[in-house]
């Protein structure tokens, strides 16, 4: 059984070579012959549209795709099946993704006078139809939801179109419902994999309503939702995709000052997501790492998803480094997807980094 911290590695010890072999990725777990498959289905929905996007989700989901309304009434119905804590925690996410997107949203420029006649400005226009794929498979992505669904809507995308794969069931946890209606929409569809990302590319009829053909798609995926959004952006017409997303990881820089509760969460949020995610501490104090990874097993044993975030564990690492300054070089070497600076002079360390996806 993996545990956090087994991985142990001393920086200053390690030549450049073994440095690059400490932060190297593991290798992805390969999902068999996916570029043939994902071919198939963006081609037979692009034929028969509507009609080929039910057949594979039948065969695929074990459903036909399905039409959830966001209406007062399952609004209700999905509060009731949540407990207090979990409804008040989403709402407060929804609350701090809005705050930060909407302080962030860029606005057009003054015209600028390039040559005398000409004047140039820069100018920002909402897209007008967003394809929103949020991830189910072994657990419920509501934060995905929110991170996709709530900068569109600050963004002023005319039309959101969030697709989800159904849960064993044939349906829906209640968090995505009340995600989808703090995030503002007036639905979510319930499919997901390659079929999902056709639909969206093509723009199909069903028989719960209508698909529109989305300019741009986002949100992360299996390796056939990847796939799927790789080819179909390459198509003539063909939507625009944020980016290819890999396994999730997440690096935090802790000090002696942190609080070893909060950084343990932070990795287990990441391990758990995915068998092949990556998560990384580094400290200036072999104590504090120590003490960080007994507090990891102590958190991991408690969850739902223990033996997917334990799997993870295994490609964990420990780095104890120098200094803080050395943290940052570390951190910018390995360019995380997520980096958490959890030290008392955060502030200071910001501008050191260089490599980090958020």
């Amino acid at each position: 059984m993996a545990r956090f911290g087994e991985t142990f590695i001393d920086w200053a010890s390690l030549d450049e070579a073994a440095r690059k072999a400490a932060l190297a990725r593991p290798a992805r777990r390969s999902a068999g012959n996916v570029t043939e498959v994902v071919r198939a289905i963006l081609d037979d929905v692009a034929v028969r549209g509507g009609a080929a996007v039910e057949e594979w989700c039948l065969k695929l989901d074990g459903a036909k795709p399905r039409r959830i309304a966001i209406t007062p009434g399952t609004v209700a119905e999905a509060r009731g099946r949540l407990p207090p804590a979990d409804v008040r925690a989403l709402r407060m996410a929804a609350d701090n993704i809005r705050v930060f997107h909407q302080a962030t949203r860029p606005e057009d420029s003054a015209f600028v006078e390039t040559t005398p006649g000409v004047r140039s400005k820069l100018a920002w226009r909402p897209i007008g139809a967003a394809g929103l794929y949020v991830p189910g498979g072994t657990a419920p992505l509501f934060s995905s939801l929110l991170m996709l669904a709530i900068p569109a809507g600050v963004a002023g995308v005319r039309e959101r179109v969030a697709v989800t794969p159904p849960d064993k069931s044939g349906g829906v946890h209640p968090a995505m419902i009340l995600a989808a209606a703090e995030a503002g929409l007036d639905a979510i569809w319930l499919m997901g994999g390659a079929q999902a990302i056709a639909a969206l590319t093509f723009g199909v009829e069903l028989d719960d309503g209508v698909i529109p053909a989305c300019d741009k798609l986002f949100g992360p995926g299996n390796a056939y939702v990847a796939e799927a959004k790789k080819q179909a952006s390459a198509l003539p017409g063909g939507p625009a995709v944020d980016m290819p997303a890999g396994p999730s990881e997440l690096m935090v820089i802790v000090d002696r000052d942190s609080a070893p509760e909060i950084a343990a969460a932070d990795l287990l949020s990441q391990a758990e997501h995915d068998a092949d995610a990556q998560v990384l501490l580094v400290s200036t104090s072999r104590a504090t790492l120590d003490y960080i990874a007994s507090e990891v097993e102590a958190q991991v044993a408690d969850l739902p998803r223990e033996a997917i975030a334990r799997a993870s564990l295994a490609e964990a690492r420990a780095i104890l480094v120098r200094d803080l300054d050395t943290a940052c070089e570390v951190a910018n070497l390995y360019g995380p997807e997520h980096l958490a600076i959890q030290v008392e002079y955060a502030d200071e360390l910001v501008d050191q980094i260089q490599a980090a996806g958020a």
